[in-house]
């Protein structure tokens, strides 16, 4: 397959259930609610070894936050419904409860009651007992009390099994070009709701497989698209390229993530010194959701 005279493999991306949530931070400017945002979201670029896959969805007006600020939505992923709470309650507490002026609303009110996760109130006893409980119609919050008046978190926060793991290679002529390939698919992909690209500015310049020759790792370097090993591995490098970026893509539902991948692709096709666009898989035998790339063209 062509587009845009750019060879698009015959494959498909690979992607995996996991459970999601979202967090809306708001603060007094919106300049202190990406700060929170920007912390909260360090190391957790891949559960490969992070507690939980996490990235800024878009930023809000104040007309689209509870309590009429600006703010920020967020996107977190986990194996887990259980690891997904132990890891958010460890972050916000340490992230958005000690950023000035935050306050954190659950950002999917509309999820299964019996799938909602515990953050407020898991952090909530930091107010070594002067925290104060509100309740808003069926909705919980928690006023903790402190140094610059008080954090309110809400109490429970909802879930999904959302999809991990779509994603794009991007194979370019140079590094420059291909980075810059990247960052136009990934500026695509930020348009698209209920997404995120977890990696350092939505792009990975490691790529990894499963496994390795050191037993202690659960994956290594995908060294079949790294131009340095080139005629020492089997490569999968067209003979052109001289650099592979890949976009990872975590989404709360599949038609998310394919959509993030189709405006990524397409993005991507249409920028100088691309040469071909593929994605990474396992056989098909370890995730459930396959997405093709030639449903995207």
């Amino acid at each position: 397959m062509e587009l845009h005279g750019v060879d698009i493999v015959d494959t498909f991306a690979e992607a995996f259930p996991m459970s999601g949530t979202r967090l809306l931070i708001t603060a007094d400017t919106s300049a202190w609610a990406n700060t929170a945002a920007q912390v909260l979201c360090g190391n957790a670029t891949s559960v490969i070894a992070c507690d939980i896959e996490c990235a800024l969805e878009r930023e809000l007006s104040p007309e689209e936050t509870p309590d009429g600020r600006p703010g920020v939505s967020i996107l977190a992923f986990a194996f887990s419904r259980d690891a997904l709470a132990t890891a958010m309650q460890n972050r916000v507490g340490q992230c958005v409860l000690t950023t000035p002026t935050t306050a954190c609303f659950d950002g999917y009110p509309d999820g299964d009651p019996a799938k909602r996760i515990s953050i407020g109130g898991g952090i909530r006893y930091f107010g070594d007992g002067y925290q104060i409980s509100k309740k808003l119609g069926a909705r919980r919050y928690w006023r903790i009390p402190v140094m610059d008046g008080e954090f309110l978190c809400e109490d429970k926060f909802g879930t999904v099994t959302g999809v991990a793991g779509g994603n794009l290679l991007i194979c370019g002529r140079t590094g420059t070009e291909t980075l810059l390939a990247a960052e136009a698919a990934v500026t695509a992909m930020r348009c698209v709701r209920d997404v995120i690209m977890p990696f350092p500015g939505g792009i990975v310049r490691s790529g990894s497989k499963v496994g390795s020759r050191y037993k202690k790792l659960k994956a290594s370097t995908n060294d079949a698209y790294c131009p340095t090993l080139r005629g020492i591995v089997a490569s999968e490098l067209p003979e052109q390229a001289s650099a592979v970026y890949e976009i990872v893509i975590d989404g709360l539902s599949f038609e998310a993530v394919q959509q993030a991948m189709r405006v990524g692709l397409h993005a991507a096709a249409q920028s100088p010194g691309v040469v071909q666009i593929t994605a990474g898989n396992y056989g098909g035998k370890l995730g459930k959701h396959h997405f093709h790339l030639k449903d995207l063209v």
